[in-house]
């Protein structure tokens, strides 16, 4: 199970106990957020798209939206998410519990402008019921990110 994977990763830095399960799923922003008790915002959703034929994650704010125009700006491709059956294959982890942490060999991981409002937030981890409340220092060391990006529209009101 990729739950087990990211435990796994986890340990490695003492911190597996820090990963949190729910009795409920937290598979959607709406569901993680009542499951943990917080602002919808600060949960770190993780997008799967393709640029070429090469999985990336962009884990961006609950709260945030793909600007399609920012997106091409910065891959210099269209946005073009995976589809439902090729994200497991693809990233490593299942829909719903898509995070950053112990991902495929391959998977570029970006971080969007949307989160920095934040001092923490909370990524899944690697099933459909877990969460980590992570510093954004934390989330960069551990999503091995490439870069920051700005690809997102800000909230609406």
């Amino acid at each position: 199970m990729a739950i087990d994977k990211v435990r796994d990763y986890f340990r490695t830095f003492g911190m597996e106990g820090r990963i949190l399960e729910f009795p409920v799923s937290s598979a959607t922003v709406e569901l993680a957020a009542a499951a943990l008790g917080c602002e919808p915002c600060r949960i770190a959703k993780s997008l799967s798209f393709k640029v070429d034929s090469s999985p990336i994650l962009i884990i961006a704010a609950g709260d945030a939206r793909i600007d399609n125009k920012k997106y091409r700006a910065q891959f210099g491709a269209k946005a073009v998410m995976l589809h439902g059956e090729e994200v497991e294959s693809m990233i490593g982890h299942g829909i719903g519990g898509v995070c950053p942490f112990a991902v495929n060999e391959g998977v570029t991981v970006y971080l969007d402008e949307s989160l920095r409002r934040f001092a923490t937030v909370f990524p899944a981890c690697g099933s459909a019921n877990s969460a980590i409340e992570m510093t954004i220092p934390e989330l960069e060391q551990h999503s091995g990110f490439a870069a920051w990006v700005d690809v997102s529209k800000e909230a609406e009101a």
